[in-house]
């Protein structure tokens, strides 16, 4: 590792090297210095020399393993709970807000969704109540008092507008919106709101906020793919600096262009987004391990000539070696690295399965007696080696279809037949079979094929448990442990159509790709024969994760929530790709269609005026002469007159659509701004439409 000193900077950068150095000091006009950290629970060391720096409106995702730190250390620079570190400093640019999401947020559970909503804005309330109270008292004085009231006004109105000024209400809905918290949902209690309701409020709350420093940790715990890609969009736009933890590696991929790895106690900074980091870190890992292997090779010569010669005449050099090795592993030995590649796992082959896995006829189900239709009359075959993704929003019924057509819940009509020699690893949210007092290993043996303890322990390895962790008793695991261990059991070889509902909800960014990783072995094409035999598995996957959607599916079950259910054939790209073409399409028949409205309507006026002039003509004189007419608009040609006039017109046509939007007049100042507009384009149409007229 080496510091890298920029322009204006000095920042850890991920360089393989012999030495590591340590940065001390950091961009005097960053948002955010971190130096030298150190913090722990008692013994147990969580953080230990922590660097970083931020830089405002800078984007930086944190990645890691869970229970290294991540979170800590986002709450140490939150200033949470009084947290402190032992050791170091966090500084923060003076006078800078920092806004961060909490996973229990605090609510007030007696209001409505929208009045919670509604409270971020409070000081603006005030303001605007202070204002209507100065205008009241402006009506009733002048003179120097009306003076001093005006500056009053000017002062609370500028303060108003820098809270959000008119236009509150728009920026309340489109974030509540785009978090998927619909119309329905305003007027519901917040006591009487999902977990995952509460959760999406608090984020939509913090990032009313607008802080100068967002810290997200996990905000996308609850969000479908729509709300994620709502987030990614808003995050992408937004104009403050967000340090954020999550294991959606696409977010991370869109929005950051720093990625901090905590692993150990320590953090890693590797510059660019998540597929730049995938690449650093491989390459990191493998001069880590190179230099791991090395120091042992040492440790091993070493004890080797302190065994051999401690007792003989050489025995002072020995000792003296020996102390020697034993500061050399105290100070300067490095940990042995993460094991990041499980491809060369051999995950015995699943048992073949009939060619036709699963097929569906005319499935139906609906809730609350046909009034929340679920999916109606869906069809579909599920063949040996398909890898089906399930998307769709919240509720939609995504684990309920795949429950009725797996027979684990009745549909309301339909038929689903499951193929011969089919066995089905169903993972769910909740893991009903594991007993507390069993270790990881005495689960994993039980479903292995002829109860292997070996590949047992080959799973738990590849799954991140090593060591003594194999031995942990069941009840003692985190929820991301568990959905590990359980994954580990589904990929053991003894099912061959694997259903995964949601299965990377719980878990890190490692661990997403292990699962990913191990997938794809499972799916891989069969090939081989007897003990040799690889992949063949079948998989159905109900996912918001749209990495894993896009790296292990290629055909996708899009359910709209209103009882439509689309088959497209492709990964999550393909599917965004053909539904921006579908877009592109629409738009360019809605352009054509209203150039054709416009032409017509051109066409129209043209044939009025020239029937009302001829008209004219006949009953009127004929004048003994026409005036002649003067001026620029007499010197331009006919097709740039009707062209200029057609831009005004189309102008106008688009002004007066967005002041027949009722959000408009929620904006005082935009309806102001379109009125002018709209006044100014009539004013300079004018003289052009009475040359036209006037040239016949």
């Amino acid at each position: 590792m080496r510091f890298q000193r920029g322009q204006n900077h000095t920042r850890w950068v991920y360089q393989p090297c012999q030495k590591r150095d340590l940065a001390l000091r950091y961009l005097s006009m960053a948002i955010l210095s971190v130096a030298n950290l150190r913090f722990g629970y008692g013994d147990h060391i969580v953080l230990d020399g922590t660097n970083m720096t931020l830089e405002h409106g800078e984007h930086v995702g944190m990645v890691g393993r869970n229970g290294q730190g991540k979170s800590t250390l986002m709450k140490l620079i939150a200033g949470l709970g009084n947290m402190k570190p032992d050791e170091g400093q966090i500084q923060l640019n003076r006078g800078s807000t920092v806004g961060y999401l909490h996973q229990d947020p605090i609510l007030n559970l007696d209001h409505t969704l929208r009045e919670e909503a509604q409270s971020v804005f409070a000081e603006l309330e005030k303001l605007h109540a202070q204002l209507d109270v100065i205008s009241h008292q402006m009506a009733e004085v002048d003179g120097e008092q009306l003076d001093k009231l005006l500056k009053q006004y000017e002062q609370v109105e500028h303060l108003m507008q820098a809270a959000g000024g008119y236009a509150v209400d728009h920026q309340i809905e489109q974030a509540l919106h785009g978090l998927g918290l619909g119309d329905e949902t305003y007027n519901i209690k917040v006591k009487d709101l999902s977990g995952g309701q509460r959760g999406r409020l608090a984020l939509a709350k913090l990032l009313l906020t607008k802080p100068d420093l967002l810290l997200l940790d996990e905000p996308t715990n609850h969000l479908d793919i729509a709300g994620r890609i709502w987030l990614e969009e808003y995050l992408s736009n937004y104009s403050g600096a967000v340090i954020l933890i999550s294991h959606d590696r696409w977010l991370l991929d869109k929005v950051v262009s720093k990625i901090y790895e905590v692993e150990i106690g320590r953090v890693f900074e590797y510059p660019g987004n998540y597929h730049k980091f995938t690449e650093l870190r491989a390459e990191r890992r493998l001069v880590a391990q190179r230099v791991y292997e090395k120091q042992q090779d040492k440790i091993r010569q070493e004890k080797n000539f302190i065994d051999r010669y401690k007792a003989g005449q050489r025995a002072k050099q020995a000792r003296g070696r020996e102390n020697r090795l034993e500061r050399y592993i105290a100070n300067e030995l490095t940990d042995r690295p993460i094991e990041l590649n499980v491809m060369s796992l051999q995950l015995p082959a699943p048992p073949r399965s009939s060619d036709q896995v699963l097929s569906v006829e005319n499935l139906s189900k609906s809730y609350d007696n046909g009034k929340k239709n679920l999916f109606d009359t869906f069809n579909v075959i599920i063949r040996r080696g398909d890898r089906v993704g399930i998307i769709g929003p919240n509720g939609a019924g995504k684990s309920t279809l795949v429950r009725c057509m797996l027979g684990e819940q009745d549909a309301d009509s339909g038929e689903t037949k499951i193929g011969s020699q089919v066995l089905v690893g169903h993972f769910k949210q909740t893991h009903d079979d594991m007993l507390p007092e069993k270790t990881i290993i005495e689960y994993l043996t039980k479903r292995m094929p002829n109860e292997s303890g070996q590949l047992a322990r080959d799973l738990a390895g590849a799954f991140m448990f090593s060591g003594q962790d194999q031995d942990k008793k069941l009840g003692m695991l985190s929820g991301g442990e568990r959905s590990r261990v359980a994954l580990a059991a589904m990929l053991s070889g003894t099912h061959n159509l694997l259903v995964l509902d949601e299965p990377t909800n719980h878990l890190d960014v490692l661990s997403a790709e292990r699962l990913e990783a191990a997938a794809q072995l499972f799916t891989a094409e069969s090939s081989g024969w007897g003990e040799q035999a690889k992949g063949g598995g079948t998989l159905i996957l109900i996912s918001h994760d749209r990495w894993l959607l896009d790296t292990l599916v290629n055909q996708l079950l899009i359910l709209d929530g209103h009882g439509g259910v689309k088959h497209f054939w492709g990964n999550y790209s393909q599917y965004v790709e053909a539904q921006n073409e579908v877009k592109k399409q629409s738009n360019l028949k809605v352009e054509e269609a209203t150039k054709r409205e416009q032409a017509n309507k051109s066409k129209a006026k043209s044939k009025a005026a020239q029937s009302s002039k001829s008209q004219k003509k006949q009953n009127t004189p004929k004048a003994k002469s026409q005036p002649k007419r003067s001026g620029s608009l007499t010197k331009i040609s006919q097709s740039t007159l009707e062209a200029q006039i057609m831009q005004f017109e189309n102008e106008l046509a688009e002004l007066d659509k967005q002041l027949a939007d009722p959000e408009t007049y929620k904006d005082h100042k935009r309806f102001t701004q379109l009125q002018s507009q709209h006044e100014k384009f009539t004013n300079e149409l004018g003289p052009l439409e009475e040359e036209w007229a006037a040239r016949g």
